[in-house]
This record gives C-alpha cells, structure tokens and sequence, in this order.
C-alpha cells in the first residue's frame, strides 16, 4: 500500500507507469477471484485504493494544486 506523500513525489511519467502496473494487476487480481485462486480478497481492496489515490494526485498536478 502507498502513502499519498509518496505518490506526490513521483513525476508524471512515474505516476502513469504505476497506474499502468496497478491496473494490469488489479485484472490478474480479479482473474484469480473469479477461477478461486484468489489467497487474499483483501488485495483487490487496496489496489484499487492506490489506484485511486495516483488518480487523485494526477488530478492535483493538472490543476496546478
């Protein structure tokens, strides 16, 4: 799981990179629910979380917060 401050001090191409992998791995996450390979339901839980707080702070670079 990723703190806000530390998403915060990512450059954009950073950022992208990671919401790219996050995405990639919340789909094998939810791959592996639906066949009941899935160890930890929680983890596409926080996934989703980090993957709404790179949008978050995405969104805060472009409106110059």
């Amino acid at each position: 799981m990723m703190k806000a401050s530390e998403i915060r001090g990512l450059s954009n191409e950073e950022l992208n990179a990671r919401l790219t992998d996050l995405k990639r791995d919340l789909f094998y996450l939810r791959m592996q629910h639906a066949t009941n390979q899935l160890d930890n339901p929680v983890k596409i839980k926080e996934v989703k979380k980090d993957i709404a707080r790179i949008k978050t702070v995405i969104r805060e670079k472009e409106l110059g917060r």
